[in-house]
């Protein structure tokens, strides 16, 4: 399948003008991820949105993000969330970035404390 670098770009050049957003540890936001190279998780729809989970926060301007799928695997790199807007989700630990905080867009839901440091734990056995 051939990518719309092109419109992905467009719509970065309409984010960069947006404003930092304020956002906490453990949110699960909707974020602009975008159109990215072989396997690097995308955004979806016309938005290029996807749902993740913000694991630390650097700045105002900047935190590292876990992108979430709804794909189930079972392997050491996917860790379930639970239910996020009717549908089992999962963090694709392999995937973990910093991102701008501009990128960030609606709240879904708040991850448990024991969840969020259920995943904490396994980021840290990652690397």
């Amino acid at each position: 399948m051939q990518k719309d670098f092109d419109k992905w770009n467009n719509r970065k050049k309409e984010i960069n003008k947006d404003k930092p957003n304020f956002y906490k540890e453990r949110d699960i936001r909707w974020c602009s991820l975008g159109i990215n190279v072989g396997f690097e998780q995308d955004g979806t729809s016309g938005k290029f949105k996807r749902s993740v989970l913000i694991v630390k926060g650097f700045s105002m301007n900047v935190c590292l993000i876990v992108p979430l799928t709804t794909s189930k695997k079972i392997n050491p790199y996917h860790v379930g969330v639970g239910i996020i807007e009717g549908k089992e989700a999962f963090v694709i630990l392999s995937q973990i970035r910093l991102i701008d905080t501009k990128r960030l867009h609606a709240r879904l839901d708040i991850l448990s404390q024991e969840k969020f440091e259920e995943i904490r734990k396994a980021i840290r056995d990652l690397i």
